[in-house]
């Protein structure tokens, strides 16, 4: 932890950002499906026949637009000394510091000591698929408020060597700011790079930075990106003063 502090200097972090709010960006809306117009009903058997094949022909199938099942995950935040995430959540939901959604699918990639003391990581989650197209929230402790929303990004990036190269290599880096019903500020990018994309949401609470980090290669972005931003938009830290973490996968 000694090593992220130093790349992210306290002076920097620690400005306090002025609150605004904007519109959050919405999952790409369902795409309709063309069905071909219905045939004249055929008047020999043949006729039947080859339609029958037709419509049961699986090729000709109108592809499924449902949306994968989600679960929720409860993160702790802990710190090195105290960690002791080995797999499952059931036991951290009261003692939840932000939440966020996993598909159904999803695999957990256990987080060691030595990584959440060096890297601050705290939990991840990866497509069997392609593990590359990942979900994870790195955190740090001692930080009271944001740095203005260009700093913060800069600073993520000295300590991940991989969000450096897509900064580096990104045809355009979007960045906003929204505050939730509590007045919490987070600050969302978007980083169209030249092999990968990633969606990022960053805010402050319980004197901790939480960065959350949704990201895929190009190939999968343009697959599943409704399904990555629905993944960026579920992220929330837990409200201290409010009710528990609620919240059950569909």
């Amino acid at each position: 932890m000694t090593m992220l502090l130093s790349l992210l200097p306290p002076s920097s972090v620690l400005t306090t950002a002025a609150a605004s709010s904007s519109t959050s960006q919405q999952p790409a809306p369902p795409q309709a499906v063309r069905l071909p117009a219905a045939k004249p009903l055929a008047t020999t058997l043949t006729a039947v026949a080859a339609a029958g094949l037709l419509v049961l022909s699986p090729a000709l199938a109108a592809p499924s637009s449902a949306d994968p099942e989600f679960r929720v995950y409860y993160g702790t935040a802990a710190s090195a000394a105290n960690y002791g995430g080995y797999g499952g959540n059931a036991s951290k939901k009261d003692a939840a510091e932000y939440v966020y959604e996993v598909p159904e699918g999803w695999k957990e990639r256990l987080v060691s000591k030595v990584e959440k003391g060096t890297n601050g990581t705290d939990s991840e989650f990866f497509n069997p698929r392609k593990r590359s197209e990942r979900e994870y929230l790195t955190f740090l402790a001692g930080f009271r408020a944001l740095a203005p929303v260009s700093a913060v990004l800069d600073n993520l990036a000295l300590s991940d060597v991989g969000l450096q190269d897509q900064i580096a290599s990104a045809d355009n880096v979007l960045s906003t700011e929204r505050t939730e019903g509590s007045g919490q500020l987070y600050y969302d990018y978007e980083i169209a790079g030249a092999g990968a994309h990633s969606l990022i949401s960053v805010t402050c609470a319980r004197n901790k930075l939480y960065a959350h980090f949704v990201t895929a290669p190009n190939p999968e972005w343009g697959r599943d990106e409704a399904v990555l931003r629905r993944l960026h938009q579920s992220f929330k830290t837990v409200d201290l003063a409010g009710p528990p973490p609620v919240g059950a996968a569909s």
